[in-house]
């Protein structure tokens, strides 16, 4: 039974066994519990043993949380009442929008950093930072790098084989545009190191294998690098590398000592070779070939006794030549051709003028000669020559109507001079015509004269037609 002021409750399971109800407290203290489970124990089977221990653990955990919670309750009553009675507690604070004081009390109430500082600023107005010595424990240090070091980039020093493969293109661009300061600004950025005399020797080489106008700007790069970016000396060496490789520069350019000679003449005009580079092969060169290029840069020094720059050595050099030389060259190979008459021979030098842009000039230059000529050799030769420039595309279409097409311009000043140059001019024109030489359109665009001429007074006075 209970006694007055406590309450407990039983519950009967469905094997007939009074349980006590796990949500009410039991008036039995600690040794009633004891005394009744082992009274109990005796008449329980294992299953029911388990259960009703189970049950004790949970209420032993009940009656934990609940002291830990009054424990609570019982902190928080007395931190009230400590801050109604301290105002400048932290703690005792209503919490202001934007207040950037410490609210844990931790701090002293002053503003972080001193009001300095913070997200994306370095300090405080007017405020010097020193100069921090680096520290010798730090990961990062670099003993070297504490000292006066100057940084400057370095290039690698081209071998052979790198060397010929970057010094070539240069000097086929240089051949293309003819521009020595250009080759002179890539040659600073390369590092070539003891091999500098060898772009000398190349470019010669490569010249060799070119044409005339090749050779006369191969010379003229070796004049204007001497004394910038080449010496005399690398310039000597290099002519010593290309008289020992001549062999076999023959095989691919059979008259390789005769250039090789003008190379040589050439630059000692131009002060590119020392005086004494010749002095020094006399009676001590055992290839026949060597001393064949040595002999032929003597006989043009020889000739040249003033020093003056053999200019001329490699022929005319194309476009880079003055006008008037080239057309006084083409009236030389056109009065040449009238003698000789070698259709070959004008062929070849007109080759090697190298002005296909000039060949106009060529075909004007005949006409003149044609209306100024007498008789009917110089017609007939002047046809025969044109024809075969025709039919070989050494003259195009353009370049032979452009020619006559001038020629028609200036018939009435030429007419001047020559009285019969409209008949000869016509009779020449279908000369051409018949041969293939001009088209239809040309021949018909011939100015004729427009001179009207009456007959005799039996006829009637009537316009001859």
């Amino acid at each position: 039974m209970a006694t007055e002021g406590e309450t407990w409750t039983t519950v009967q399971n469905h094997d007939g066994v009074l349980s006590f109800d796990d949500d009410v407290d039991h008036p039995y203290g600690d040794e009633d519990e004891a005394a009744l489970e082992a009274e109990v124990n005796g008449n329980w089977t294992p299953q029911e043993k388990a259960l009703h221990e189970a049950r004790l653990k949970a209420k032993a955990k009940r009656r934990v949380r609940k002291s830990s919670s009054r424990s609570e309750s019982l902190s928080e009553s007395l931190s009230g009442e400590l801050a109604d009675g301290d105002s400048h507690s932290p703690k005792g604070k209503v919490p202001v929008p934007n207040d950037r004081k410490s609210r844990t009390g931790k701090g002293r109430g002053l503003p972080k950093k001193g009001g300095a500082g913070g997200k994306g600023v370095w300090g405080a107005a007017g405020m010097v930072y020193e100069v921090e010595e680096p520290d010798v424990k730090d990961p990062n240090y670099d003993e070297i790098a504490q000292g006066d070091t100057v940084y400057a980039t370095v290039v690698p020093e081209l071998d052979e084989r790198e060397l010929e493969k970057t010094v070539n293109p240069i000097v086929q661009e240089y051949f293309e545009h003819g521009d020595t300061k250009e080759v002179q600004m890539l040659l600073k950025e390369l590092n070539l190191g003891h091999h500098k005399y060898e772009f000398s020797s190349l470019a010669v080489s490569l010249s060799l294998e070119g044409k005339a106008s090749h050779r006369e700007l191969t010379s003229r790069l070796l004049r204007d690098l001497v004394g910038k970016e080449l010496s005399e000396s690398d310039m000597a060496r290099a002519f010593d590398k290309i008289l020992k490789e001549l062999p076999d520069l023959m095989l691919d350019t059979p008259e390789a000592p005769q250039m090789l000679g003008q190379f040589i003449a050439r630059a000692i005009a131009d002060h590119a070779l020392p005086l004494a580079f010749l002095d020094r092969y006399k009676g001590k060169v055992d290839c026949d070939h060597a001393r064949a290029a040595l002999d032929r840069a003597a006989v043009l020094l020889s000739m040249k006794r003033e020093m003056v720059r053999l200019d001329n050595v490699w022929g005319v050099g194309g476009g880079l030549r003055p006008v008037k030389h080239l057309v006084k060259e083409m009236n030389f190979l056109l009065k040449e051709y009238l003698v000789s008459g070698e259709v070959k021979e004008a062929e070849r030098c007109l080759r090697d003028l190298e002005v296909p842009h000039f060949h106009h000039e060529l075909v004007y230059e005949a006409v003149v000669m044609v209306l100024e000529s007498k008789g009917d050799t110089a017609v007939k030769m002047m046809c025969k020559l044109l024809q075969a420039f025709w039919k070989i595309g050494l003259i195009t279409v353009d370049q032979m109507n452009r020619g006559f097409q001038r020629v028609y311009d200036e018939l009435p000043e030429i007419n001047l001079d020559v009285p019969h140059a409209h008949s000869i001019m016509e009779s020449f024109t279908d000369l051409c015509y018949q041969e293939s030489v001009i088209t239809k359109q040309l021949r018909d665009s011939c100015p004729s004269r427009g001179r009207k001429r009456f007959v005799s007074e039996g006829d009637g006075g009537l316009i001859k037609n």
